[in-house]
């Protein structure tokens, strides 16, 4: 087969489902883990930062590496680092379901949920570059839609699996991730994708830059809730990082084959997608966190309740990114860009506007619209980033949007997080006063409150009403910060983006192409 020929449609296909099963687990665990978070703390004794890194370990480990696992597949392999990925994923799941209780269980599980995010981090970009070459360019946004729609959809369901499997054991909830594996790896040996890479030596130093950047940054927003702004290690460590990943730069641009093309950021389609997607991400992750604290804390529902909340959410989402991508095959990624970041942010305003009522069925077409939003731009902005890198550049391309990505949504985790326990905390003191309560003891009582009712698992109805009123309020101004952040990410689209099919680029298939000779195939 030739660097430009393309499997039958039904082997495409076959393909396609190779890659969304093989990324499925990466989905699933980013929520499904939280739901278990009591149950594990209770049995295994954990302390209370032992938990909050079993939780944080994965996130930390996949933002940092997947600079890392999109270079190693366009050097190694494609298919090859796939199926590394599935099977240190599988394993470390494994191993983290088989947790032994006493003094060593807080270790073991914090080091496997660590191997868990190195495992996604060498998969994703290695499953999205087989996905981007199996499809012809004009047919990238169809593919790319089923693959972010039902992928990310996953998302959604974790809370809901990890609910009913907990009900069990929590073990089963990285136990479920085998059967998952099992079933990708069948499919990959069965549809044998073939892609292009081009053999070249590992840039360690850029390597050990931008893990070193990516940890300690995204390290520093994790900590900034329970630490607090004010810390001095929270700065230390965003600078740091910041710093660490300036010199990155710096170093690659003079490093003859580097772990990232920075380069490639001159092309203005490329640069302003992944602006579009940071600015984005700061909304897309978050949202998942607050929305399930909303439903458990305000609406009093339970941890799968909270699920099926979300569910709302992805049904635009998954229906509006299917849109998206036949609009990005037929006229380009502008229009699709602009106009889902314009219906999410109306949809996360009228969503704003009715979270006080504290009624989910009034709140759904708002919930639906934000999702479908965010679906219809996902997609077209990620495959047009990708499309810009060559063939052989595809890993590393998907490696550049991922780092952006969990960076962001990291940021926005740790700002909005502020912004909801401040709110939440001031509307609690208020309520507090007007029943009485003299102005110091309500400020002492309102953070001794917030404290308590943060991260709340299981129904509601031992919550007062004034709390959970407190909690939609602060809620509400949460939404309305999505509202407005992706009311500039269609802004900044409007304004960076051009419009137009991107060319077909016969001998790389994207503006960073090198001109090297025939690459080897995999």
């Amino acid at each position: 087969m030739t660097a430009t020929a393309k499997p039958a449609a039904g082997s495409r296909n076959l393909v396609l489902a190779a890659m969304i099963f093989a990324v499925a687990m990466t989905f699933i665990d980013q929520t499904i883990v939280s739901i278990a978070v009591p149950d594990i703390q209770r049995e295994l004794d954990l302390s209370n930062t032992g938990v909050q890194w079993a939780v944080n370990a994965y996130l930390l480990t996949l933002a940092a590496l997947f600079a890392y696992g999109g270079r190693l597949a366009d050097t190694v392999g494609h298919r090859k680092v796939v199926v590394l990925g599935v099977v240190v994923f599988a394993a470390s799941s494994l191993l983290c379901g088989l947790t032994p209780k006493g003094g060593v269980a807080q270790a073991w599980i914090v080091v496997f949920r660590a191997v868990q995010g190195a495992g996604g981090a060498i998969m994703f970009p290695a499953a999205l570059g087989i996905v981007v070459q199996t499809f012809a360019l004009r047919e990238r946004g169809k593919a790319l839609a089923l693959f972010f729609g039902i992928a990310g959809g996953l998302t959604a369901v974790g809370p809901i699996l990890g609910g009913y499997l907990t009900e069990w054991t929590w073990r089963a909830i990285f136990w479920v991730n085998i059967p998952v594996a099992a079933v990708a790896l069948v499919l990959i040996a069965v549809s044998k994708p073939v892609t292009d890479h081009r053999p070249a030596p590992m840039d360690y130093r850029g390597l050990v830059l931008i893990a070193a950047g990516v940890t300690l940054s995204v390290f520093g927003f994790q900590q900034a809730e329970i630490w607090g702004w004010g810390n001095p290690g929270i700065g230390l460590a965003i600078g740091a990082g910041a710093l660490l990943l300036v010199a990155f730069v710096l170093v690659e641009l003079r490093t003859a084959d580097p772990l990232m093309q920075v380069r490639i950021f001159r092309d203005r389609a490329f640069r302003f997608e992944n602006i579009v997607l940071g600015i984005t991400m700061l909304t897309f992750i978050p949202v998942f966190f607050f929305v399930s604290e909303y439903a458990q804390i305000a609406l009093g529902k339970s941890a799968s309740q909270a699920g099926l909340y979300l569910l709302y959410f992805f049904l635009g989402f998954i229906i509006a990114s299917q849109l998206g991508g036949r609009m990005l095959d037929r006229g380009g990624a502008k229009r699709p860009v602009v106009l889902g970041c314009a219906l999410s942010a109306v949809g996360f305003w009228l969503w704003a506007g009715k979270v006080t009522d504290l009624d989910f069925s009034d709140q759904t077409w708002s919930v639906i619209l934000a999702g479908a939003g965010m679906g219809m731009m996902l997609t077209p902005a990620s495959t047009d980033a990708v499309n810009r890198a060559s063939r052989v550049s595809y890993g590393e391309a998907t490696g550049i949007t991922q780092t952006v990505r969990n960076y962001a949504a990291s940021l926005g985790l740790a700002v909005l997080g502020t912004v909801s326990v401040t709110e939440f905390r001031d509307h609690l003191r208020q309520s507090l006063i007007a029943r009485g309560v003299p102005a110091p003891q309500a400020a002492d009582q309102a953070a001794s409150m917030a404290q308590a009712h943060s991260g709340a698992q299981g129904g509601g109805g031992s919550i007062p009403g004034f709390v959970r009123m407190d909690f939609a309020e602060s809620t509400r101004t949460v939404l309305s910060c999505m509202a407005g952040i992706m009311a500039v990410a269609a802004v900044v689209a409007f304004l960076g983006l051009q419009a137009g099919l991107q060319a077909e680029h016969p001998e790389g298939e994207g503006a960073a192409a090198q001109g090297q000779q025939e690459p080897p195939r995999t």
